[in-house]
């Protein structure tokens, strides 16, 4: 694994496993990091960690990290993950900083998605979370790129593209 890829990963793990704290209270001696990359889909990575006290299931998410290319002290990570009742979310972690009002907006392949408010920022990072319908999971699997855009001032929003590249195989093996 390049540097790159490594500084991804445990960027991901952070927010991945960190956003959980407020909502999964760790085992006695379990670190909110424990986790294991499972499998790697092209430029996704399935992730899980150990169940939470009383759950069954490990928790896993299929997660991407990235940096703009323009403005590598800018990035953000992509985390798309399905429950028992089969709800699924997507949940993008921005860093601190971002302009909260407008949101975050996202194209795929060039056509506009739409945008999805920032629900809550942590001392490392802020995120948007959406509940993920039928269309919109076609769309993810069938595109090729997906541009996600914060904003650090209202007149200047930075696209920072996310490759779908196995994103769709990646999906059909999550838990």
């Amino acid at each position: 694994m390049n540097t790159n890829k490594v500084t991804q990963f445990l960027f991901a793990f952070v927010v991945t496993f960190f956003m959980h704290l407020p909502l999964v209270s760790s085992a006695p001696g379990q670190r909110p990091l424990d986790g294991d990359i499972i499998a790697e889909y092209f430029d996704w990575q399935v992730v899980c960690r150990e169940p939470a006290p009383g759950s069954k299931s490990k928790i896993c998410a299929l997660v991407q990290s990235v940096t703009a290319e323009d403005r590598k002290n800018i990035g953000l990570t992509v985390y798309f993950q399905k429950f028992s009742n089969g709800t699924r979310v997507l949940r993008v972690f921005a860093p601190l900083g971002v302009l909260l009002p407008p949101g975050l907006g996202l194209k795929i392949d060039g056509q506009d998605i739409g945008h999805a408010p920032f629900l809550r920022c942590h001392t490392f990072a802020c995120f948007a979370q959406v509940v993920v319908e039928d269309k919109l999971i076609r769309q993810l699997s069938n595109g090729k790129v997906a541009i996600f855009i914060i904003f650090q001032a209202e007149e200047s929003g930075i696209g920072i593209p996310i490759s779908l590249r196995g994103f769709q195989r990646g999906l059909k093996d999550l838990r």
